[in-house]
């Protein structure tokens, strides 16, 4: 029979797993106390968590929880990265850290529903975010728009500036 201990965090897991969209693994080995406190912070930040728990049991959850099987990878000191929203955020914020602490190591993932490599998972960071895609998309909504109102307002502008130049050879008629 299992340890409650073992039961108690197989349910950790699980509650993280259902309240999450997919998951990173990362090797933290080396990190201090305060490196993983500032990791956290900013993992906080893009809307994730990161716990460490038995390899064992993830695989369990997993399994439990109809995910893809990423139990090869899971292997030593792995940290589990749960994101709520975006993996490209949480992806970017672990690759962030990882390039300043020079200690992180990525292991797998599971994101969209798809079991990911160490390459893949750190692929996710070189995407662009939720809302860097959003404001493409309208900058490129947005450029007919901007030369249909350019074309329109041609006419406009060169009647203004007829009857300016006109105004001025008046003028100077007058002087």
């Amino acid at each position: 029979m299992p340890a409650q201990a073992n039961i108690d965090m197989l349910q950790k897991v699980t509650e993280s797993l259902e309240s999450s969209k997919g998951v990173f693994v990362i090797d933290y080995r080396g990190l201090t106390v305060k490196e993983t406190q500032e990791l956290r912070h900013a993992l906080r930040d893009a809307n994730s968590t990161m716990k460490v728990y038995k390899n064992n049991i993830v695989n369990i959850a997993l399994k439990n929880a109809g995910l893809p099987d990423i139990s090869d990878k899971l292997k030593g000191t792995c940290a589990y990265v749960f994101f709520e929203n975006d993996p490209v955020d949480a992806a970017k914020a672990i690759k962030k850290e990882s390039e300043a602490l020079k200690k992180i190591e990525w292991v797998a993932g599971i994101a969209d529903g798809k079991a990911l490599d160490a390459e893949s998972a750190k692929a996710y960071a070189e995407l662009p975010s939720h809302d860097e895609l959003v404001a493409q998309l309208v900058y490129v909504l947005a450029a007919p728009l901007r030369g249909i109102a350019s074309v329109c307002a041609g006419p406009a502008r060169g009647l203004v500036t007829a009857l300016s130049q006109v105004a001025e050879q008046k003028e100077k008629e007058a002087a």
